[in-house]
């Protein structure tokens, strides 16, 4: 199935994964009335983890590809969330950012911006939503950032 959000999508050369199976004892997502809870989504592309820890051995640009990247799982597994049907989105809520970094580190809002850039791209004022992003010493896999994310469905 394929609606408008999925054809802008296509016109900014982004093809939705399958979602991601989770890497441990939990869900992918949960939904409870018109909320789905999307698990975090690490950093990958094309099948490889994207790693790295910010402030060492990789830059702000790069992390915010990383980011991005996350954001692209997001949809995936709300998709799914969605039986397919990515058009029953009313709005991103809240996005929650790992930054991989050293402690030094004090651009994570701007590695965030992989993402929330994307989404407001993608989705239009659907997109927009409240944020927060923070520092980590290590993530899983040692993926640069990982991102979790709040959706209104109708």
């Amino acid at each position: 199935m394929s609606g408008k959000y999925e054809a802008r999508l296509a016109e900014l050369g982004v093809t939705l994964p399958d979602a991601p199976a989770p890497a441990a004892n939990y869900v992918p997502y949960v939904t409870s009335g018109a909320l789905v809870f999307v698990s975090g989504q690490i950093s990958a592309r094309d099948g490889a983890m994207i790693q790295g820890k910010l402030g060492a051995d990789m830059d702000v640009a790069a992390g915010a590809e990383a980011a991005k990247a996350c954001a692209i799982s997001l949809l995936a597994q709300l998709k799914a969330a969605c039986d397919g049907d990515l058009d029953r989105l009313v709005r991103v809520v809240k996005l929650t950012g790992f930054v991989n970094s050293t402690p030094e580190f004090g651009d994570q809002p701007k590695v965030v911006n992989g993402a929330s850039d994307f989404l407001v791209e993608a989705l239009g004022d659907a997109g927009r939503h409240s944020r927060s992003a923070v520092s980590a010493a290590s993530l899983p896999f040692g993926v640069a950032v990982e991102i979790e994310g709040i959706f209104e469905i109708a």
